[in-house]
């Protein structure tokens, strides 16, 4: 099993899962500075009739995310309670084949709670996804971000990562 990075700079792939639409952002920290590396979405609606073929594209194309950007470890959204049981199977899966994705790299990979990367980056577990956003780009100093907000969670989580990691490293874990 992989282990997390130690060196003084650190690259995430940050991972909001969805069947329909897979937000990704990847974030580098170097000596607690933060910068944003490249960030988008895996849009799953043309990728065919099937649902596999659904989760074959969000594979693939993290993959090729992970391939061209390297990034060090990979943090992940868990799963929140769905509407119905159909719907959080499929975001299960969806989650399960971007987990899979980041495995087959070799990368060390976290999840967390969408609560707590709520908290982490606005101070409250029930924020707002607009107040996410905000956040994520005032802490990677983006200005007028065009991007949706699939994509702030997942450069949201990327950021929660990087903070836990930092508190991991100051308890001596």
């Amino acid at each position: 099993m992989p282990t997390c990075n130690t060196k003084g700079t650190v690259t995430v792939l940050g991972i909001d899962p969805g069947s329909q639409r897979t937000g990704w952002g990847v974030v580098r920290e170097t000596s607690g500075v933060l910068q944003l590396v490249d960030c988008g979405v895996v849009r799953t609606a043309s990728a065919g009739k099937e649902f596999s073929d659904r989760l074959a594209r969000i594979y693939h194309e993290l993959s090729a995310i992970v391939a061209r950007l390297a990034p060090d470890e990979a943090a992940i959204e868990q799963v929140f309670t769905a509407k119905n049981a159909a719907s959080a199977l499929k975001l299960g899966q969806a989650r399960g084949v971007a987990v899979a994705a980041c495995a087959a790299h070799g990368l060390v990979i976290r999840d967390y709670e969408p609560t707590l990367v709520k908290k982490s980056l606005v101070g409250t577990g029930r924020a707002e996804k607009e107040q996410v956003s905000f956040m994520v780009q005032r802490l990677l100093n983006v200005k007028n971000a065009d991007w949706a907000l699939d994509t702030s969670d997942a450069l949201a989580v990327a950021i929660c990562h990087l903070t836990m990691r930092r508190f991991a490293a100051l308890a001596g874990k």
